[in-house]
């Protein structure tokens, strides 16, 4: 049992408001609070505010204006916030925490600060940093708009300790997605040592993304034959997906294979990777192929993909 610090309470209460904000999940409530968790958003949301509008705090929030309105009446009847008409257009009601509203605050806050450090406190200080930091990533990835992380994503060619990670990400993320087991880390390192030891700048190349000095994606493209390229080791790491990478990483592999001369693509895959397939029909690849494997540890169903060039 380790007491966290404040910092680290604080954090965790940001991350919080953070993910309820963007993900939109409503507790039933707020432990011991007569107050449902929508109610206690809206209260901490007016602390930040002098006064403010109905229209602003729903903008804020991302709550329906309807709901909202519901919710403020609630709320006022309950003594815990005020409404006065705006000086500047009599039309607008402005809202602000009563008297009352800023001590129920502040025992709210009491109480989520405790319940947090009941949970930080079951571990230990460097599992409450890898929690806090986690949690930080989290939203930093989040609030930032998916055109601004394009933009911010780099793409460069592999570098020293670039493909260890390459093969150990296939090996842990082909685990948790389908429980393939170490013989697929095996294969990838074959695959990715191959690529280091037969190297032909001519015909061959591959990608690393980098977003924010952090790799979360990888692609290459080798060589079958004369006339056949191959694309290889398409990774998205899950905390950069949604954002258009995926799609970005095979529209570099391909148009780069048409740039060196090749006549046709092709490409390994499995059945049930519906993202993977989705991106490789989205450039125009086909399915040519298929056959059950019982490989990994496990049966799945391999498929081989061909794009003419």
């Amino acid at each position: 049992m380790s007491k966290p610090t404040s910092a680290r309470i604080e954090a965790v209460r940001r991350f919080s408001r953070f993910y309820t904000k963007q993900i939109g999940i409503l507790d039933d409530g707020l432990p011991e609070s007569p107050f449902s968790r929508t109610e206690g958003r809206v209260l901490c949301e007016l602390a930040h505010h002098d006064t403010t509008s109905a229209g602003q705090l729903a903008d804020a929030l991302g709550i329906d204006a309807g709901y909202l309105s519901r919710i403020l009446r609630s709320l006022e009847k309950r003594g815990v916030l005020l409404k006065t008409r705006s000086t500047l257009d009599r039309r607008q009601m402005l809202i602000s925490l009563s008297g009352d509203g800023i001590k129920t605050l502040e025992a709210l806050n009491t109480e989520s600060r405790a319940q947090i450090a009941r949970i930080l406190s079951r571990m230990s200080p460097v599992q409450q940093k890898r929690t806090v930091d986690a949690m930080q990533t989290i939203e930093s990835l989040l609030e930032v708009d998916p055109d601004s992380t394009r933009a911010n994503v780099t793409l460069r060619p592999p570098g020293p300790g670039d493909m260890g990670w390459v093969v150990q990400r296939h090996g842990e993320l082909y685990h948790d997605m389908r429980g393939w087991d170490a013989t697929f880390e095996a294969l990838v390192g074959k695959i990715a040592a191959k690529f280091l030891r037969d190297f032909d700048p001519r015909w061959e190349r591959g990608w690393i993304a980098d977003l924010s000095d952090e790799r979360v994606g990888s692609i290459f493209l080798t060589r079958r034959s004369k006339t056949v390229g191959q694309l290889r080791m398409l990774l998205v790491e899950p905390a950069a997906r949604g954002r258009g990478l995926g799609a970005r990483l095979v529209g570099e592999c391909v148009s780069h294979a048409r740039h060196v001369g090749y006549k046709k693509m092709g490409l390994y895959t499995s059945k049930g990777l519906d993202s993977a397939k989705r991106l490789y029909e989205a450039e125009g690849f086909q399915l040519v192929s298929q056959e059950a494997e019982d490989i990994w540890g496990k049966k799945h169903t391999a498929q081989w993909w061909e794009l003419i060039l």
